[in-house]
């Protein structure tokens, strides 16, 4: 097989769209796919101010530089969680890229507010990743309200669209099927556009980017994923995906064309929009959010105080 492009040796084999590429034609072919999603789904232009969500891994890296080059204006946000030499590695990717580059990167580590990620998950006894996928979403919103982005973009690719999706319909959660899309619009004064330009891309198309960019990122998955749900629901889906090329993306795909659309007329997913929490003004469906919960547990524990 040749590079379908100019029929030069191929580097990228792409089974799921039985094609072949060289370096020089893979390149702009990867920047393609996000361009047509951003523009498909109408989720900016390159007149906004984009923050883009790295955690130093290969996906948030390659739509990182994928959007620069493409002539988005953007800035990086980074989360550092505590989790050790994990977390220390993760920063020193991610603001080694933005310095090479020089890209603007906030960076927000939860270990200066006293809540890392191991400490938070110990005193709570919450799972590891529930805690941080609690603070993380909540750093997004407030650090992106803060220093006046309006969209935030994340590196979320097929396979984690794919296993989120098997995820909802194995249990038929039809309130998170009905919000399930690639671009989530603000419901509350302090939320903003949140969207995923890499939907329909899959970690190894984005991995062969990066490694063909030259981007340098973490190889190493999180110490508190193994066993998460999420791999399993993967690993299935590639099974699938090794027997029949193709079917992670018409399955993401089809969802969002046909099935997600009859999921958000028949479910009232947005319901009554977010009150403002009563301690910080961010989004709530109680008097507190789940983020100011969080630190009210912590408090009698000698963390935060959620007073």
């Amino acid at each position: 097989m040749r590079c379908v492009r100019c029929r030069a040796r191929p580097e990228v084999y792409l089974r799921a769209h039985n094609a072949a590429f060289c370096r020089a034609c893979y390149i702009p072919w990867f920047q393609r796919q996000v361009e047509r999603t951003l523009t498909s789904g109408r989720m900016c232009t390159r007149d906004d101010q984009v923050l883009v969500a790295v955690s130093g891994g290969k996906d948030s890296l390659a739509l990182w530089d994928a959007l620069v080059t493409l002539g988005y204006r953007t800035s990086g946000l980074h989360v550092a969680q505590g989790i050790g030499g994990y977390s220390a590695t993760s920063r020193e990717k991610v603001e080694r890229f933005a310095r090479d580059r020089g890209l603007p990167l906030l960076v927000h580590d939860l270990a200066d507010e006293g809540l890392a990620i191991p400490e938070v998950a110990s005193t709570t006894r919450r799972a590891p990743c529930s805690a941080c996928g609690t603070l993380k979403r909540y750093a997004f919103d407030r650090v992106a309200h803060v220093h006046g982005f309006a969209i935030l973009a994340t590196g979320h690719n097929l396979d984690d669209e794919a296993a989120r999706l098997l995820g909802n319909l194995l249990r038929w959660q039809t309130t998170h099927l009905a919000r399930q899309r690639p671009v989530l619009d603000p419901r509350h004064p302090t939320q903003v556009r949140k969207i995923r330009p890499l939907v329909l891309v899959s970690e190894y198309e984005t991995a062969a980017y990066a490694f063909l960019r030259g981007i340098d990122y973490v190889v190493e998955e999180c110490p508190y994923a193994e066993g998460a749900t999420q791999l399993l629901y993967k690993e299935a889906l590639d099974r699938i995906e090794a027997g029949s090329p193709g079917t992670k993306l018409a399955f993401v795909r089809e969802f969002f064309r046909s099935a997600q659309p009859l999921f958000a007329a028949s479910e009232p997913a947005d319901g009554a929009p977010p009150r403002s929490c009563t301690r910080c003004g961010m989004p709530a469906f109680d008097e507190l959010c789940a983020h100011c919960r969080l630190l009210r547990v912590l408090a009698p524990a000698g963390g935060p105080s959620a007073a």
